[in-house]
């Protein structure tokens, strides 16, 4: 949840939170969504059968699913981003380049959004896809957009969503994580060493504007026992880098 409106209105959050479990349950009925969420059935059939009417979720049977409609949305989100439209062709080379994931992320409230994937010929299947959002200090792609935001909306980000693991190997502790941040700054790339997914390696890069404003960040993924040694510290970190030298050139000159 974003952080909490002055005057929120109360059927507005009920609705999303409807929707919301809706994703998470996998579609449901009824008498579940209303266990899952603590809400009267009465009021959820209410609910469901106005977002039904609306074309946001679809009734199939006794059970109630989250409608396609919400891919238009989510299309038309992605496109007014200018920084998918440059970043995408570059995204798809540096994934056949290196055979692998190579993923584009930007930041919204507060957390990492996938806005593109390239799959290369070797790419692994991961459960993330366009539109995932996850936890910033979760991911190389999401320390590296940390590493370039003011450090108020870093604090405000850490005391919004904190730090939680997502394996053992996640950073958790404030201080580890800045001093990661300062390191990436020096050095202009940013690793995920099994930090989100056991057994996946990812290097990353923030795309940045001419004044220093991150855009967004983009990497290379892959499973740990392929990238390792000097492939994980040195050939793929450049690669990533040369990409987004192009793209921010091509940001600059757009």
């Amino acid at each position: 949840m974003g952080k909490q409106a002055r005057y929120a209105v109360k059927s507005v959050e009920t609705a999303f939170r409807i929707v919301d479990a809706l994703k998470t349950l996998n579609g449901a009925g009824v008498s579940e969504l209303a266990a899952h969420l603590d809400i009267p059935k009465s009021t959820v059939h209410n609910y469901l059968s106005t977002l039904v009417q609306e074309e946001f979720v679809v009734k199939e049977g006794s059970s109630y699913r989250v409608g396609i409609q919400f891919l238009e949305y989510g299309a038309y989100a992605r496109s007014e981003l200018d920084i998918y439209e440059i970043a995408k062709p570059e995204t798809d080379r540096l994934a056949e380049s290196t055979g692998e994931l190579a993923n584009l992320m930007v930041e919204e409230h507060g957390r990492g959004s996938y806005l593109y994937r390239a799959r290369g010929e070797d790419a692994v299947q991961v459960e993330a896809h366009v539109g995932t959002r996850v936890p910033l200090h979760t991911t190389a792609l999401g320390k590296a957009i940390l590493a370039y935001l003011p450090p108020e909306r870093v604090d405000e980000i850490v005391d919004q969503h904190g730090l939680a693991p997502a394996t053992s190997r996640t950073v958790t502790d404030r201080d580890e994580l800045d001093e990661e941040l300062a390191e990436i700054r020096e050095a202009g790339v940013a690793f995920d060493d099994e930090e989100r997914l056991a057994g996946l390696h990812c290097v990353a890069a923030p795309i940045l504007s001419t004044d220093d404003r991150i855009l967004g960040a983009l990497s290379v993924s892959g499973p740990s026992n392929r990238i390792q040694d000097e492939r994980f510290t040195e050939e793929l970190p450049r690669k990533v880098l040369e990409t987004v030298n192009v793209i921010e050139l091509n940001v600059t000159y757009s």
